[in-house]
């Protein structure tokens, strides 16, 4: 009876192996079917981004400098 269930049962290290290369073999599959920009696509998408970036962070930059005065200088004039 314990013959047939280690039978049954497959060995950790085998079935490590086995998923293993199953997974390796899938991601190989997955990846032949990826479309890779050229190098135009990736540089004009990475200019965008950059400035997008810049954008945004100076707006930002510049609304906090703006609620900063606001609240603390204009609260503390309304206080005195």
């Amino acid at each position: 009876m314990e013959q047939a269930q280690a039978a049954a049962k497959p060995n950790k290290v085998v079935a490590f192996i086995s998923t293993t290369r199953q997974f390796l073999t899938d991601v190989r599959a997955e990846m032949s079917k990826v479309t890779w920009p050229t190098k135009p696509e990736l540089t004009d998408a990475s200019r965008r981004v950059i400035i997008m970036t810049l954008v945004l962070g100076s707006a930002i930059g510049i609304l906090d400098f703006l609620l900063q005065k606001v609240f603390f200088d204009g609260v503390a004039a309304l206080a005195r």
